[in-house]
């Protein structure tokens, strides 16, 4: 977890956690189904609108409080060697960013998982999801100590079905021993298909119920992108944001925390900002 410069916007402001998913898909406008064809070569060169499209990114992302981003670049030719958590956090004033390398390509792409928080995390844990073809992840943030920390889970599941059930499996018994969870990111499947999952569901139980349509930008028809969040936590707005060049849409949840967790989440918080005076 890498530190930075200090937030622009208040933490927890209104008393809500403001989170946000976004499948930033490398930082390519994507506006039709023909451009998965004739704009392909941006997933292997650089592009030289992309950085100002991940400035115009960041400008929407310094709105909230926690951030899942799924398919960054982590510093590659196709970005132009930038880090793209890294810039969308410096650009956006978090003070605290985390990038999972999950497929390596070298050079040519680096792909990336990454979490952006003005929360300071007590604990970051990284997790290789099984699967048939490597390459998928998922962060697991704690913020806070004890029985009332917030767990936050920022994950990328596989396209087949196959894989995603063992990776729901997976991810199912880390979370179903934790009291306060959010998972969120782009699962590639439907609310019915997470629903037809019972171990998963058991362990989640999986609301808000009907997220709004998220793929593909331009003309959405399928809910693949989610914040789930445990019984303990109550969604007091869930939202879809405008289109932000890439052919998934951002999802927004306001999250009202119980008065435990948020106490312990901010206790770790001001532990932080005191260590780092001294």
């Amino acid at each position: 977890m890498t530190q930075l410069a200090e937030a622009r916007t208040p933490l927890l402001d209104g008393g809500h956690l403001k989170l946000l998913t976004f499948n930033l898909q490398v930082g390519i406008q994507t506006s039709a189904y023909h451009h998965y064809l004739t704009r392909s070569w941006q997933h292997l060169l650089p592009h030289p609108k992309r950085l100002r499209r991940l400035d115009m990114i960041g400008e929407v992302l310094g709105r909230f409080d926690i951030v899942g981003l799924q398919e960054a670049d982590g510093g590659s030719f196709r970005s132009s060697h930038v880090n793209q958590v890294e810039y969308l956090a410096t650009h956006a004033g978090f003070p605290h960013h985390f990038q999972q390398l999950n497929r390596n390509l070298g050079r040519i792409a680096q792909h990336s998982n990454g979490l952006l928080s003005r929360l300071t995390p007590a604990r970051i844990e990284e997790h290789r999801l099984p699967g048939t073809l490597p390459g998928r992840g998922a962060i697991h943030a704690r913020f806070g100590e004890g029985p009332d920390a917030l767990h936050l889970f920022v994950a990328h599941l596989a396209l087949s079905h196959r894989g995603r059930v063992r990776q729901l499996d997976y991810l199912s018994e880390i979370i179903r021993p934790l009291r306060h969870v959010v998972v969120m990111g782009d699962l590639n499947c439907t609310p019915d298909q997470l629903h037809g999952h019972e171990r998963f569901r058991s362990s989640l139980p999986l609301h808000p119920v009907r997220p709004p349509l998220s793929y593909p930008s331009w003309q959405p028809r399928r809910a693949l992108d989610h914040i789930l969040l445990s019984d303990s936590l109550q969604a007091d707005e869930v939202r879809v944001l405008e289109h932000l060049f890439s052919d998934h849409l951002p999802i927004a949840v306001d999250v009202r925390l119980p008065d435990a967790c948020l106490e312990t989440c901010l206790t770790t918080g001001r532990g932080d900002a005191e260590r780092r005076r001294r």
